[in-house]
């Protein structure tokens, strides 16, 4: 389990980006783009390099209050897991 302390944010040359024309947010690096979707585009727009884990979460409960807290602290912990072994964030 990942520490609620740590501090995330997309990995240097990595930006996020809606786009219109598809109507999701995506992820854009120098060799191409990842298409999100909404939990992802959501959960990366939180890292700023800022906010830690916690507060990520903490913020997503309060703009999805109807969604079940646990589900919501489950599914960032497992999704930051993801994007970190992909390569697409870093932490301090």
């Amino acid at each position: 389990m990942m520490k609620t302390a740590t501090v995330y944010r997309l990995r240097p040359g990595w930006r996020l980006q809606w786009e219109e024309a598809q109507g999701r947010h995506v992820l854009l690096y120098p060799e191409g783009m990842v298409q999100l979707n909404d939990s992802a585009g959501a959960i990366l727009a939180e890292l700023d390099g800022q906010r830690d884990v916690a507060r990520v979460v903490a913020n997503l409960q309060a703009r999805f209050p109807d969604a079940p807290a646990a589900a919501i602290e489950q599914d960032v912990h497992e999704f930051l897991l993801d994007a970190a072994r992909q390569g697409w964030i870093q932490h301090d």
